[in-house]
């Protein structure tokens, strides 16, 4: 069993896209140009624990490194974080990550366990790298298990250094991943980071963390209001009243604009 206590993140980055000849100091390709912005989400409430903002050409386990977990954390990592050196550094420091198997890494199957091939499993396998220089990377043993979406039918080939938790677990662990796609998704067509005010670096980076501290500001008035609606639907309610002078809280319960209910959350929010 996880402790509650135990640190869940998320580690990805994307890419958002830049006119290399309007942000020219954004140089990522020959045409192109892009920023990388790298986010950690915690598993409890899926907020944003940690951000940075790289430029695109810089790679992305450089930021990995210089990330601290707690102890016995799970850190579910995305492909382009892959570093065997890592992988055996986070091993030594007791902190547990998940992440998918390169298709041409080289390994040797140590043992294997039974699955339940009813819940998708394929196999799960201790496994060591081959090939000298992967095997000096990353001399300690690891756990390669696969497993087939039934919804899609995609077979999926997982790597991690957990030996403690269920085969299918592990599998749930990196599909909940997904709440990092919605994260994305949700504050490019919400927050506008797909057109900037600015072309020069500071204008991009200060819009970038604008809209994250919005983000963040939306999910503590959602908390905070106990209301069961969406971020999304207190994010209109806010844009609709802008210039409104009004009782938050009442703004958010639908109350008349004359109801002077008074309520004693409004000074926790002030």
């Amino acid at each position: 069993m996880i402790r509650p206590s135990v640190c869940r993140l998320r580690i990805v980055y994307r890419h958002v896209d830049l006119c290399l000849s309007v942000f020219p100091w954004a140089d990522f390709r020959t045409t192109k140009g892009a920023i990388k912005l790298h986010v950690g989400l915690n598993h409890a409430g899926y907020l944003p624990e940690f951000v940075t903002v790289t430029e695109g050409k810089n790679h992305d386990v450089i930021v990995g490194r210089t990330l601290a977990f707690p102890k016995e954390s799970i850190v579910v990592i995305d492909k382009g974080y892959n570093d065997y050196t890592w992988y055996k550094q986070l091993t030594e420091r007791g902190i547990f990550f998940v992440t998918r198997l390169k298709t041409n890494a080289k390994y040797r199957i140590v043992s294997r366990r039974p699955v339940l091939k009813g819940r998708g499993l394929i196999c799960d396998q201790t496994i060591e790298f081959g090939g000298p220089q992967t095997a000096k990377k990353c001399p300690v043993q690891l756990r390669r298990i696969a497993y087939r979406d039934s919804e899609t039918g995609k077979r999926y080939v997982f790597l991690t250094n957990n030996f403690k938790l269920a085969a299918k677990t592990i599998a749930d662990i990196y599909k909940a991943r997904w709440q990092v796609e919605l994260f994305f998704k949700w504050i490019k067509q919400n927050l506008k980071i797909k057109s900037f005010v600015g072309t020069s670096k500071n204008a991009v980076m200060t819009q970038i963390w604008i809209a994250l501290c919005m983000y963040l500001l939306l999910a503590f008035l959602k908390f905070q209001s106990k209301l069961q609606k969406s971020t999304q639907q207190i994010l209109r309610l806010l844009q609709m009243n802008l210039f409104e002078k009004r009782d938050l809280m009442a703004l958010l319960r639908g109350d008349p604009p004359g109801d002077k209910q008074p309520n004693i959350n409004q000074n926790i929010l002030l």
